[in-house]
């Protein structure tokens, strides 16, 4: 039988959401009436393969994510791991607590990341496919259309094949508008490649930077989705996927 193991990155602070994010963690805020985070397990629930959902998140709001999963109604297991970081100054990085969620919980299978923050439409389904079909790193893409908004994320360029052939964190001068989101499956075989990175004295800190490396090591593949993307940085991109998320609802009358 296979068995995915599922983390989603939670262990931030997000100043730039303050006061809003000062006494609750970013993936606990509300969009449409429920939880981001709430959005981001409906989109794993139907993946059969994942048998538990580790959320990492830091000393300060470890008790806020304990009481959400208590009350959060899922057939798959939920861990909330403690990385004991307490304020921007010791946090160990996304990276960072990816390789202590690993080491941690011993996981030794196949491993699927996503961002608490990312909102998506895409079905994770068709991602853990391709992730089979490929049987190597996979990063989520999308076609952000505007050279001057790709400036702020990881920009990849891909081959016929869907393999990554460049990858630039951040760049200046975007070569192409397709990034990468926070939305990664990493086989088993490949999971001693971040503790590799971090080993290496790398950031450990902004998840694309993995990424940017480990392109450069083994083979990484893209599975690029068409439709809505939200990354939770700021106030207006909250508002943003409030507004939208609110219609979505009330055209589905739920």
């Amino acid at each position: 039988m296979i068995n995915i193991k599922a983390i989603i990155l939670a262990a931030g602070y997000a100043t730039r959401l303050y006061p809003l994010t000062k006494d609750k963690p970013k993936p606990l805020l509300p969009v449409a009436g429920k939880p981001m985070i709430d959005y981001i397990m409906e989109k794993l629930e139907p993946v059969k393969d994942i048998d538990t959902v580790y959320v990492v998140t830091n000393a300060k709001f470890y008790d806020k994510f304990s009481a959400w999963a208590e009350n959060y109604s899922t057939e798959k297991k939920i861990r909330i791991v403690n990385d004991n970081s307490t304020s921007e100054d010791d946090k160990l990085g996304a990276i960072g607590d990816m390789k202590y969620v690993i080491d941690n919980e011993g996981i030794d299978d196949d491993l699927l990341v996503v961002g608490g923050d990312n909102l998506f439409d895409f079905d994770a389904k068709d991602v853990v496919d391709f992730f089979y079909d490929k049987n190597e790193p996979v990063v989520v893409l999308h076609d952000i259309k505007e050279h001057e908004l790709a400036t702020r994320f990881g920009v990849v360029d891909i081959d016929g094949n869907e393999k990554l052939i460049s990858f630039e964190e951040k760049p200046q001068n975007p070569s192409t508008t397709l990034i990468a989101i926070c939305f990664y499956i990493f086989p088993k075989d490949k999971l001693d490649m971040i503790d590799e990175y971090i080993k290496k004295g790398n950031n450990p800190d902004q998840p694309g930077r993995y990424i940017e490396w480990l392109h450069r090591q083994t083979h990484v593949y893209g599975f690029v989705f068409e439709g809505s993307w939200f990354d939770i940085g700021n106030h207006d991109k909250l508002a943003e996927a409030n507004e939208i998320y609110e219609r979505k609802r009330k055209e589905n009358g739920s």
